[in-house]
């Protein structure tokens, strides 16, 4: 068969050439191909015992490393000197290292964030004033998708110096509602209600139990903090569903939410002394008495 494709492509072509040819496109295509299989299979079993964050790391080590081992054996079978190749991927590689310090930094980042796992791949975090959920790990960069569908990308190095809070760390959730209240009310009957709200709502946790607290004597209002837990898949069911039944639950028992509040002194005129019989002479008097002197 070779021998035949030899003759019909020419003179130029031998039919040994065509066997090392064929023989190179067999051991790329078969060593991509399992160099693929070990890679998924190693991140399945990584994914297991460690997290879907070392899992996609592991999986794409081994990709990457089998599939640079089946292109050298193929540049082998066609004759290229690896020796001469390695020596300028690596005057090559120094260069790139001098060149992308930033991405260097940001790999080694990477490394220690899969070692130290502060979340994982669906996890929500909130980085500074962006939150989302954790949709890949990369060496890197980080990318969250927002609650509004956006894709951000966040460079590990970002990430490693700055705070992180994981919204999914622990299975419950606290969630706080400030409220104030006027001055003439009842704290106590107000406390009554606030933990009668917290326990017809199903969601609610019994245990934590529910908190309230009296947070300061403001302007316009006595301010309060009514705190209730709830498993965190609900959490953002139940801190709706309390501030609509707060609402209801103060209008029904005559609980008022006072607008803010100022009260305005107005000078009195000719230096704060008041005119004849306790008035006080306003802005008013004061023109009219200039239009009489004119």
């Amino acid at each position: 068969m070779f021998d035949e494709l030899s003759r019909t492509l020419g003179e130029g072509v031998t039919a040994d050439q065509l066997r090392l040819w064929w023989r190179s496109a067999v051991i790329l295509v078969v060593g991509a191909l399992l160099a693929r299989l070990a890679g998924l299979g190693v991140g399945r079993v990584a994914t297991r015992r460690f997290g879907p964050s070392q899992g996609i790391l592991a999986r794409r080590i081994v990709w990457y490393g089998l599939l640079f081992v089946v292109l050298a054996t193929v540049l082998r079978q066609l004759g290229f000197d690896l020796g001469v190749l390695l020596g300028a991927a690596g005057i090559l590689t120094v260069a790139i290292g001098f060149a992308s310090q930033t991405s260097a930094s940001n790999l080694i980042s990477g490394l220690f964030l899969l070692a130290e796992r502060p979340f994982t791949v669906g996890d929500v975090v909130m980085v500074g004033t962006t939150t989302g959920e954790v949709i890949a790990i990369d060496l890197l960069s980080v990318k969250l998708r927002t609650f509004d569908n956006l894709l951000v990308r966040i460079p590990n190095e970002t990430l490693l110096k700055s705070e992180i809070r994981n919204l999914a760390g622990f299975p419950l959730r606290r969630i706080d509602v400030p409220v104030g209240v006027s001055y003439d009310a009842d704290l106590e009957h107000v406390r009554d209600v606030l933990f009668a709200v917290a326990d017809a709502n199903p969601l609610c946790l019994d245990e934590p139990r529910p908190l309230f607290q009296v947070l300061a004597f403001g302007q316009s209002s006595i301010d309060l903090q009514f705190s209730a837990w709830t498993v965190r898949a609900n959490f953002v069911a139940v801190k709706t569903a309390l501030y609509i039944d707060i609402q209801k639950a103060f209008a029904a028992e005559g609980i008022v939410i006072p607008f803010p509040q100022r009260v305005v002194h107005a000078a009195a005129a000719h230096g704060g002394r008041g005119v004849p019989g306790g008035a006080t002479e306003g802005p008013t008097d004061v023109l009219a008495k200039a239009d009489r002197a004119r």
